[in-house]
């Protein structure tokens, strides 16, 4: 009984400890719960923005890396546009930034093995006085040095102008205790580079004058420089330096990036701020054809933000190539001929104006649109020196004279006011005392072929009396109707006249459009080509339409877009098929009749002296309008020359137009539009057979 009672004692004591010690578990593992919960707080409230930063620096980061634009060829194939390789030095910023320190640091270190100005003079120029003002915020001890000097008021400013205020409290004194040299102003200059850095993207520290050498050195380095890279980059090389000037177009540089007024629209479409892109020309153009597909990278980055490894995740694609209709033979002989036949004038005694400074050129098939070749050559008095700037034939406007003639035929045909074989008066015409007249006496009367050969003033200027629908008097006021100047307009519009020509270009001047005033001898004017502008281009598609019977054909530069290829041409992605604008509204009959009257202009008409004895068929026009100059209060006269004209006079396959503004007056003018438009002709005969 004894053993008994102590033994259910001992299962009385025993019970009794064991939900103790549990809950003294269950209490420890509550109070563990409760620290970790807490530390979650406390990491999640307090520390939850710095946590995460250290979560995404280890994160995989996308960037994406430019690629060569695409390439520019000729109509026989030949490279006229296309990309040089460039050895490179680059800087990828670390995902959460550098401290200004530590890229000052970064550009020491890389300005042991590279200096990005070679020139001495040069880069001490490079070097502002803030440059310097901020190198030496950054030494050692001088930032609170600063910030002692600043006021309270500029202690409560925001970031960038406190930072500002900082600045304007350095010293001369204070820059003084820096021993300037080039070395430092080399580190500077590395470190401006590296501040322009943005985002992930490769920011290209130095490319231009970078040596063999040097690159090595980096290259050999690179465990040493984190995010610099020794890579390659690129640059638009021209084979044909100084032809199609302006046309070809332009691109920004990295530095200048994508243009500030566009930034919306190019960082919408994919760009990054430092992408080159097309400013001008072709090159603005076809801007989405030639960028290509950039390169995209993952990034891998440590701990402390550094990239430790790469993966491209699709492979770049440099842009697409570009096809021209330009033959760049022809086209040089093209510019010779017109640089030459201008030297040959300006230099001719007789043409003493001193105003002569220009000649243009374009050439075109009428029934494709393709151009063929289009020049111009400005003399620079200052400067003494003959430039090839083709973008004149596109951008510059000139009153033509009667080279714009068979338009008015064709308005008077149109409305009624003449037609095929009817004679008008040739006698001079009198507006309250003002007499207009053709440049001669071209006999009693006219009809609209000889009109067209001899080039009558009167028989033009009779339409638009016609037009204007107010009786006229000898010697009495001439009431005008301003419907009549649109009437002109809205048909001279069908043939290119005073409108885009649609040319594959970014820009394109449509020329002059004088006032409807009220003084009738203007639309008499307008009549014979004295009063609104036109480009030589205009001038080329209004002339290829005539020749064309009529369709006036979209001009174009680019014939074929291709895919890139490592070895020549690749396949054809999409052809500029001929493009018709419109059709000249009126019976065939009356374009061919304009047609048989240009073919008179060569073989019996003005033009037929100039071109005696041609070896091949040309019809077309001339013209000469007057242009005065004023230069020390006096006004001098000088004269436009002209000429249009397309071959051969059947299934025309060239047209071609050419201005020459401000030459001598009739008495001492010379024949540069001719003898542009012989020479240009026979090239074109040449080149096909070649």
């Amino acid at each position: 009984m004894k053993f008994s009672a102590i033994k259910k004692n001992r299962q009385k004591k025993k019970k009794s400890q064991l939900p103790l010690r549990l809950n003294i578990l269950f209490v420890s593992v509550f109070l563990l719960f409760s620290l970790l919960i807490v530390q979650l707080g406390v990491v999640q409230i307090l520390n939850g923005e710095e946590a995460q930063q250290e979560v995404d620096k280890t994160e995989n980061t996308p960037s994406q890396k430019p690629v060569p634009r695409g390439e520019m060829y000729d109509a026989d194939h030949n490279v006229v546009v296309d990309n040089d390789p460039v050895r490179s030095i680059t800087y990828t910023p670390p995902k959460n930034g550098q401290t200004g320190n530590e890229r000052l640091q970064l550009a020491r270190d890389l300005a042991e093995y590279i200096t990005i100005i070679k020139d001495e003079e040069e880069l001490e120029e490079e070097i502002t006085e803030r440059n310097k003002k901020e190198y030496w915020y950054l030494l050692e001890g001088n930032q609170k040095i600063v910030n002692n000097r600043l006021t309270e008021e500029e202690q409560n400013l925001d970031t960038g102008d406190k930072y500002q205020a900082e600045l304007d409290h350095i010293t001369e004194d204070d820059l003084a205790e820096v021993e300037w040299s080039n070395e430092i102003y080399n580190v500077i200059a590395i470190k401006k580079e590296l501040d322009a850095a943005r985002g992930l993207s490769p920011h290209i520290v130095v490319n231009e004058g970078l040596t063999e050498e040097e690159y090595a050195k980096v290259a050999t380095h690179l465990n040493q420089l984190p995010n610099i890279d020794a890579t390659t980059d690129w640059k638009r090389q021209r084979s044909y330096e100084n032809l199609l000037n302006g046309l070809i177009g332009g691109i920004t540089s990295q530095e200048e990036g994508i243009p500030q007024e566009d930034r919306e629209y190019y960082l919408a479409n994919g760009y990054a701020r430092n992408d080159r892109v097309g400013t001008s020309g072709l090159e603005q153009s076809y801007e989405d054809v030639l960028r290509g597909r950039k390169e995209k990278v993952q990034y891998v980055t440590n701990s402390d933000g550094d990239v430790i490894r790469s993966d491209v995740v699709v492979e770049g694609q440099r842009g697409k190539d570009l096809v021209l209709t330009v033959d760049m033979d022809l086209q040089q002989k093209v510019d010779e001929i017109v640089e030459d036949e201008l030297r040959k004038a300006i230099d001719n005694p007789g043409n003493n104006t001193g105003f002569l400074e220009d000649a243009t050129a374009v050439m075109m098939n009428p029934q494709t649109g393709e151009i063929l070749a289009m020049s111009a050559t400005h003399y620079d008095r200052e400067e003494d020196e003959f430039k090839n700037q083709a973008y004149r034939t596109v951008y510059d406007a000139h009153a033509p004279g009667s080279a714009i003639k068979g338009a008015t035929v064709l308005t008077g045909y149109d409305n009624g006011v003449i037609d095929i074989g009817t004679r008008l008066n040739e006698k001079e015409i009198n507006i309250a005392g003002e007499i207009k007249d053709s440049y001669s006496d071209l006999g009693s009367s006219n009809n609209d072929l000889q009109a067209l050969q001899k080039s009558s003033n009167v028989y033009m200027m009779r339409i638009a009396i016609a037009l204007n629908g107010y009786n006229y008097t000898y010697g009495q006021p001439l009431a005008l109707n301003p419907d009549a100047f649109q009437i002109f307009r809205n048909h001279f519009n069908q043939f290119g006249l005073g409108t885009e020509t649609g040319i594959d270009l970014p820009f394109e001047a449509t020329g002059y459009v004088g006032p409807s005033t009220q003084y009738s001898g203007l639309l008499l004017d307008f009549s014979i080509g004295q009063y609104d502008t036109y480009t030589t281009l205009q001038l080329a598609q209004y002339v290829s339409t005539i020749a064309n019977d009529g369709y006036r054909l979209k001009p174009r530069l680019v014939s074929e877009i291709r895919e890139p290829s490592n070895d020549g041409l690749g396949p054809i992605i999409e052809k500029n098929n001929p493009e018709v604008l419109n059709h000249v509204d009126m019976e065939q009959e009356y374009i061919d009749r304009v047609q048989e009257g240009f073919r008179r202009v060569f073989t019996r008409g003005t033009a037929s002296g100039a071109w005696a004895g041609f070896p091949y068929e040309v019809a077309g026009k001339t013209g000469t309008a007057e242009n005065p100059q004023y230069k020390d209060g006096k006004e001098y006269m000088t004269e436009n020359l002209s000429l249009v004209g397309y071959t051969p006079t059947e299934n025309p396959e060239m047209a071609f137009a050419v201005i020459v503004p401000k030459n001598g007056t009739s008495t001492s003018r010379n024949s540069i539009n001719h003898d542009i438009g012989k020479r240009i002709v026979e090239a074109y005969y040449e080149s096909k057979e070649e």
